[in-house]
């Protein structure tokens, strides 16, 4: 077979075709051959009777969803096979946590849906994190689940799925962790599902669900092809009056703007209501690039990582009230801290009623239901009314740069590592940057700057070790271009899809800061004045373990060696490991945590250990 052919088949394997394109090189001629195969799958499917299985995979297709993540099993072959054989890219991960991070960010990177497909029991279990941080973000995410059939219940079935084994409350009903759900036990239950999924998909903010199809229910014949009714959105839309009330509050007397992960679509909204007003602008960990940070009247980041700039600012040019745009004030957003509190309180708007009063509940708080982008575009209508609440003109603080001096000296500080990334990747390209809890996260928001929205995430509802690392082939696929994650070593040794991204060739970048420890919990136990503790771990090789896998990458020592590496590592077109061997001893920008926990009631270790008896307990011979 000459170069441009391939050779593809029908799906019961008995009949070949042969695709040919002499425009195309051999990995793009097996692509058309991949869609080709598909479209004589979908064909040969509206021959033959169809099952549940194939009628959810056209229901997820119906939705909007065009990639699914998972690993397979048994116990959903069928659904599997028809995932697989529907114009979704199902992809086969390593690890069900993986496959919900990466449809998280996979939601994030692009606004589309994505689905999680898991086998029974422990494939369930396995998810659990990632859909937990899924919910915890506000990602749009469907768990596509096999569970044990009727028959086979409370007999020791191989991974039994029911509520013999597991909880029904909570993961198989709607409740804390999924927004829906529901065990599929026969076809007239699936219009419904699917009206149910698309008016989840269709409202603002996250929705997680889960879907789980009995083994046998999913092989189970239809007696007719559903018709799945569509859902239009609407979007929550502020009255006049609570516009009229909220100028009259912001015209009181100078006011910030405090900006959070919701209000990242309406970055054109937010800028001109600064500039009309002079406000302040100040952001959540996860809301960094709404309004460029080279703003001048950006005055830094709140929270983990944050700036004291903040503080500056809210000590010497006080504010009068404070308009909050999409944010929960959480821990890692505000610490809870008084301090962050104006006189007048604050004006609250999010999409989420239950927000607003929670984080500050002594803080005066005007609360407003709205889209944000919805509630700025009505607040802008009355610009002659907002310019006369104007603060006028004062040099506002600006966030902290630290100058470093070059350095020939090993081990890399983290410091500088941070600088270069913001040269060759935040500046000289357009990925998106995730960084992983831990120091990770500190350093990365604390010293990179973003000049637009949608380029820079990090979990600060959950902040689950594994996110970034796993998360970062669901942006790089679903955008196909590069996608960059800043993690620790110990989360790289955790949960990562090296492997993953070398199968389907996604430009993933993986930065590894290298200390052979995990050092947020070292450094913060020493600051916290506890011993004892031992978050010490061997040293890694994450340059061959990258290579095992079948990717590439290089080790850095020396900061002269940063440009070159990180420059090397966009330009190739695969999956690439940069591993840096960074001092252990520069402390990370995570004092506020540290005071967070101290404000607790988390002190130091006693310098007298008392004495603990307790009693002999025997156990009789099984």
């Amino acid at each position: 077979m000459s170069q441009n052919y391939t050779q593809t088949t029908s799906s019961n394997g008995t009949q070949p075709y042969e695709v040919y394109d002499p425009n195309c090189s051999k990995s793009e001629t097996r692509e058309l051959a991949l869609e080709l195969s598909k479209t004589i799958t979908i064909v040969e499917q509206s021959q033959r009777s169809l099952t549940v299985a194939d009628a959810i995979a056209r229901m997820m297709e119906a939705l909007g969803i065009t990639h699914a993540y998972g690993v397979a099993g048994g116990a959903m072959a069928t659904l599997w096979g028809s995932l697989s054989n529907s114009l979704l890219q199902v992809l086969n991960v390593r690890h069900e946590s993986g496959a919900a991070f990466a449809a998280t960010e996979a939601y994030f990177a692009t606004g589309r849906p994505a689905v999680v497909f898991t086998t029974a029991g422990p494939g369930i279990t396995n998810s659990l994190t990632g859909l937990f941080a899924a919910r915890g973000e506000g990602a749009k995410v469907i768990l596509l689940s096999a569970c044990t059939s009727a028959p086979q219940r409370g007999k020791w079935a191989i991974q039994e799925t029911s509520n013999e084994t597991l909880p029904t409350e909570g993961i198989f009903t709607s409740g804390t962790l999924f927004n829906y759900a529901t065990t599929v036990e026969n076809a007239a239950q699936l219009p419904q599902i699917f009206r149910k999924l698309a008016l989840g998909l269709s409202q603002p903010g996250g929705f997680v669900a889960h879907l789980s199809i009995p083994t046998a229910v999913q092989t189970s014949p239809l007696d007719e092809i559903p018709t799945y009714q569509g859902v239009y959105p609407s979007k929550l839309t502020p009255s006049k009056e609570t516009i009229l009330r909220a100028i009259d509050l912001l015209s009181e007397g100078p006011f910030a703007i405090w900006l959070g992960f919701g209000a990242r679509h309406a970055a054109e909204e937010v800028r001109q209501l600064a500039e009309i007003t002079g406000a302040a602008v100040m952001c959540s960990p996860r809301g960094k690039g709404i309004l460029s940070e080279d703003h001048p009247q950006f005055v830094g980041v709140t929270g983990l990582g944050g700036h004291g700039s903040v503080f500056t600012y809210m000590q010497q040019q006080t504010p009068f009230r404070t308009l909050v745009l999409g944010s929960r004030l959480s821990e890692p957003t505000s610490f809870w801290n008084q301090a962050l509190v104006p006189p007048g309180g604050f004006i609250h708007v999010d999409i989420d009623p239950t927000v607003p009063g929670v984080a500050y509940s002594k803080a005066e708080t005007f609360a407003i239901q709205s889209d944000i982008k919805t509630f700025l575009q009505a607040l802008l209508q009355h610009e002659h009314l907002i310019a006369s609440a104007g603060i006028g003109a004062f040099q506002l603080p600006r966030p902290e740069t630290q100058v470093l001096e070059p350095s020939t000296d090993s081990p890399v500080r983290p410091e500088a590592l941070m600088q270069a990334i913001q040269k060759v990747i935040v500046e000289g390209s357009d990925a998106v940057v995730l960084a992983e809890c831990g120091n990770s996260f500190t350093w990365a928001t604390h010293f990179l700057r973003f000049g637009q929205p949608n380029r820079y995430r990090v979990s600060t509802g959950v902040g689950a070790m594994g996110h970034a690392v796993t998360g970062v082939i669901g942006a790089a696929l679903t955008t196909n271009t590069k996608s960059v994650a800043i993690v620790g070593d110990g989360a790289m040794l955790m949960n990562n899809e090296i492997s993953t991204a070398v199968k389907y060739q996604i430009p993933a970048v993986w930065i590894v800061l290298n200390d052979a420890r995990y050092n947020m919990c070292h450094q913060g136990m020493a600051m916290l004045g506890l011993t004892g503790a031992d978050p010490l771990m061997p040293e890694t090789d994450f340059v061959t373990v990258a290579r095992g896998m079948g990717a590439e990458g290089i080790r850095v020592n020396q900061e002269s060696d940063l440009e070159t590496a990180l420059e090397k590592a966009m330009a190739f077109p695969g999956p690439f490991v940069i591993d840096v061997i960074i001092d252990p001893d520069r402390r990370a920008p995570s004092k506020g945590r540290n005071a967070g926990l101290a404000a607790q009631g988390v002190k130091s270790t006693p310098v007298e250990k008392t004495a603990v008896s307790f009693p002999n307990v025997s156990f009789p011979n099984v």
